[in-house]
This record gives structure tokens, C-alpha cells and sequence, in this order.
């Protein structure tokens, strides 16, 4: 059961209408890193999860969702409201499909669930979440560099801080569940390849040059891994 109160969970204003910017904001309205995306997104995922607790998080993070789509909805509505017919509103989507949201990123495509990354396995679904708010905040992030006027800014930043603060809550989901640092998840177990890195971007360094080419690091040393220099193919052992 939903009940709409008809207040935002920030409050939007906008000083002046700025339907390029609005064309913009259709980004995280109808896009693939959008609200919407995200709201759906976690609500399915809600009902694949045995634990009571994640369930009840995802239902959570997806409602405030639902909320973030109306801000969104809310500043484009501002910013094509009672505009002139001027260049700037003919050159934008606004002008053939009329002012306020509309299922579609700023480009014109329609939205479409393959945007959605949803796969029943809590832990694949949890991560799949961290990605999705990433792209979320970057998006934002951009948008929020060219805000037309400072309370369309504040809104947005607003909107950036929960995909942090989201983030860091299914980080603590995967923490809780033992999962966070862990990339095996599921039944099948994986064969003995499983700690095997593959130098497969190699090349000579130019004569005199002290620089490493190939480079080496946490993803490719002991103990988590086996550095395999010189790959052959079905090469299953290594060498250092």
C-alpha cells in the first residue's frame, strides 16, 4: 500500500525557467542512472531477499526514490513552466512533447527496463546497487557544475549526498552479511585458475627508460594472486 503526501522530501525552488537545463535534467528522470531506474531497481530486488532486514532497507532506499523522481519531475516542471517561446524552449525536447517530465533521458530516448540490474542473489543485487548509485552521483556531479541559479544546485546536491549516503548503506549490507570483500557468492565453486593474474598488456620500454611497464599491485601479488608473466595459451600454472 502507497500513500503520496503532496510535499517533497527537500524543498525545490528555482529562481528562473531554463528549459536547456531542464532537457538536461530528463537525465535523471528518464535515463539509465535516473530515479525512476533506481527505484524500480531496488523494489524488485526487495522481493528476492530472505532477510527480513535487507528487505526492508531496499523497500526503504527504493521509496525515497520514488520521492527524488518528483524532485526531479518537480525542478523540470519548474524550468519549462510559463516559458516564453524563445529559441532556448524551441531547441529543446519541451517544444514537441510539451513543458514537465517525461519518460525520456536527455536525449530523447524513451526509458526502458534493460536499464534495470536486477538478478535475484542479494549480494550480486547489492553491488549492482553500489554501481547504479555511482553512476547516479556522477551524473549529478556534472549537472550540479552547470546549475543555472543556486537553488537548482542545492536540490541537486541534495540528490548527490543520498547516492552517497545510500551507497554506504548496502556497503553495510554486504559488510553485514560477510560479503563486502568477498567475490565469491553462489554454489558453484570456482576451479584452480581462481588466483591466477594474466600479464596480457605487455610491451619493451624504450632504451635508457628506468619506468616498469608492466605494472604490479595489490590485484596481481601474493597472497591473493599468482602473477603469470608470460601467458601461453591454456596456461593453468604460474610463474613469476
Amino acid at each position: 500500500m502507497f500513500f503520496h503526501k503532496k510535499e517533497t522530501i527537500h524543498n525545490v525552488e528555482i529562481k528562473e525557467a531554463n528549459p536547456r537545463f531542464a532537457q538536461l535534467l530528463l537525465e535523471q528522470f528518464g535515463g539509465a542512472t535516473g530515479e525512476l531506474s533506481a527505484a524500480l531497481q531496488y523494489w524488485v530486488q526487495s522481493f528476492h531477499v530472505e532477510d527480513p532486514a535487507i528487505k526492508d532497507m531496499l523497500q526503504d532506499i527504493a521509496i525515497e526514490e520514488f520521492g527524488h523522481l518528483e524532485m526531479v519531475g518537480k525542478m523540470i516542471e519548474m524550468h519549462t513552466k510559463n516559458v516564453d517561446q524563445t529559441d532556448a524552449y524551441k531547441s529543446t525536447l519541451f517544444a514537441v512533447r510539451g513543458m514537465g517530465p517525461h519518460f525520456l533521458d536527455s536525449q530523447g530516448s524513451a526509458w526502458t527496463a534493460a536499464y534495470l540490474n536486477e538478478g535475484g542473489d542479494v549480494v550480486r543485487d547489492l553491488r549492482a546497487n553500489i554501481g547504479a548509485e555511482a553512476g547516479a552521483r556522477q551524473t549529478y556531479e556534472s549537472l550540479i557544475k552547470i546549475a543555472p541559479d543556486e537553488g537548482t544546485k542545492k536540490t541537486l546536491v541534495h540528490l548527490l549526498t543520498r547516492e552517497i549516503s545510500h551507497t554506504q548503506m548496502f556497503m553495510n549490507a554486504l559488510k553485514d552479511l560477510g560479503k563486502l570483500d568477498d567475490p565469491f557468492f553462489g554454489n558453484v565453486q570456482p576451479d584452480e585458475t581462481v588466483d591466477l593474474y594474466y600479464n596480457l598488456s605487455t610491451s619493451t620500454p624504450a632504451e635508457g627508460s628506468n619506468i616498469e611497464v608492466d605494472q604490479r599491485g595489490p590485484w596481481n601479488q601474493e597472497p591473493d594472486f599468482r602473477y603469470v608473466a608470460h601467458p601461453q595459451p591454456n596456461h593453468s600454472s604460474a610463474a613469476n
